[in-house]
């Protein structure tokens, strides 16, 4: 089921240059839908979020209250929410570990500096509806903010008339302070400008389909969002100790993600290539997700047997997958090696699920590359910074002679008064 290739610096370019492809930009047609939505949602408000979301939900928007939340956590099977609990309790302790604190000192002539960290002061969630409604995704975006200080959380999910009550629970779980039942671009557009009885945010996280990812990419600069993620994925680096029955449960995990979905196994053993093989072809059988996994496989999946483990890392490095698991004998002594991943797993009994639900670290990664320069979802997304200046009399005599030769090599001249006025009387 897995495409073989063997690295020669050629052959294994071409599954990374598809696994780039599938990542596309999303359609012209799709972008002009969100942006007509977001532009009617602008200047229309409410009246516009309410049509669209007749149209589009056959209901309209609603504040989704604290009893409502309440009776779907006790709706919950007593497991799940255990498990919910857990996972939150997870991620918690993990964000608090990595929060950035305020801080101050002095800089070389005494003068005090430092900067203010606070957390922004209200964020949206966008919790898809239907079959993709994840309680974990929930737990993942609303305890950072949490942690971080935000001030109100908003969550915003499809008024289906159903609602997904395991969703609903994970938002009291969290401390989501208020959920409204409002989906599609229109939610996008009512968080980014405000509208009615739903407020306006400083950021916006969560997945959603294309219409939503779009409308996220259109709002940005308007407002925050977390990413535009991609397709999932998956990369595997296993040397000939690794267990083959393990190393394909762990692509097939994300192969039935999506037909988009990437799977990809670097390794230096071909046999261990062909062991995985045909475990995932054994494997495959007994899962329901089997069409979408044998579709993303097709499509996307494949074994590269590199020359050595430092191939492996290269290629790794290349790719900058959403989620790396090195199955080595010696995961450690590759780490080391990787520079651009959203997750890492180290070693056998660390798989990509441990990650999507209970570790603590984010599920929300990013995807198609760009680890090169994006980072994990986490507390610090939820925070900003201010700079803090103090300086006495005689620590700005120290320099401002030199703000002065700054200002006036710039022709501004307002800007070297507002120094000189402090010291003219020095010079008079």
């Amino acid at each position: 089921m897995l495409k073989m290739i063997m690295a020669d610096g050629l052959a294994e370019k071409k599954q990374i240059e598809d696994m780039r492809a599938r990542a596309a930009q999303t359609g012209e047609e799709i972008t002009a839908t969100a942006a007509a939505v977001l532009k009617d949602v602008r200047e229309n408000g409410y009246a516009a979020v309410e049509k669209y979301s007749l149209r589009f939900d056959g209901a309209a928007p609603r504040e989704i209250g604290p009893e409502e939340l309440q009776a779907a956590y006790e709706a919950c099977p007593e497991d799940l929410i255990a498990a919910m609990e857990e996972a939150a309790e997870s991620i918690r302790d993990y964000n608090e570990k990595i929060l950035t604190q305020s801080m101050e000192w002095k800089n070389p002539v005494g003068g005090t500096v430092g900067r203010v960290v606070r957390g922004l002061t209200r964020v949206g969630i966008y919790v898809p509806g239907g079959t993709a409604a994840y309680p974990s995704s929930v737990l993942m975006n609303a305890v950072p903010a949490k942690v971080a200080g935000v001030q109100e959380i908003v969550m915003v999910t499809p008024p289906t008339e159903n609602l997904n009550q395991a969703v609903l629970a994970a938002a009291k779980i969290a401390g989501v302070d208020r959920v409204i039942g409002v989906g599609g671009i229109q939610a996008v557009a009512a968080l980014a400008y405000g509208a009615g009885f739903i407020p306006r945010v400083d950021k916006i996280c969560g997945p959603g389909n294309a219409y939503v990812a779009a409308a996220k990419r259109l709002v940005y600069g308007t407002i925050d969002i977390d990413m535009v993620a991609g397709p999932s994925e998956v990369l595997v680096i296993a040397d000939a100790a690794a267990n083959p029955k393990y190393v394909a449960a762990d692509l097939l995990s994300q192969a039935e993600h999506d037909v988009l979905a990437s799977a990809v196994l670097l390794t230096t053993s071909a046999e261990l290539a062909q062991q995985v093989d045909a475990e995932i072809v054994r494997q495959t059988a007994y899962l329901s997700r089997k069409d979408i996994i044998e579709r993303s496989l097709h499509d996307f999946g494949a074994a590269i047997v590199c020359p050595d483990l430092q191939t492996c890392a290269d290629l790794a490095n290349e790719i900058a997958p959403e989620h790396l698991e090195i199955c080595t004998e010696n995961p450690r002594e590759v780490l080391p090696l990787i520079l651009n991943a959203g997750a890492v797993f180290l070693g056998e009994h660390a798989p990509e699920p441990l990650g999507d639900y209970m570790a603590g670290p984010n599920h929300v990664l990013p995807t198609s590359g760009t680890a090169r320069f994006f980072s994990p979802l986490s507390v610090e997304s939820f925070l900003k910074t201010m700079s803090v200046l103090e300086y006495s009399r005689d620590q700005l005599a120290q320099q401002w002679e030199h703000i002065v030769a700054f200002a006036q090599a710039e022709s501004l001249t307002a800007h070297a008064n507002s120094i000189q006025v402090r010291f003219e009387d020095e010079n008079t």
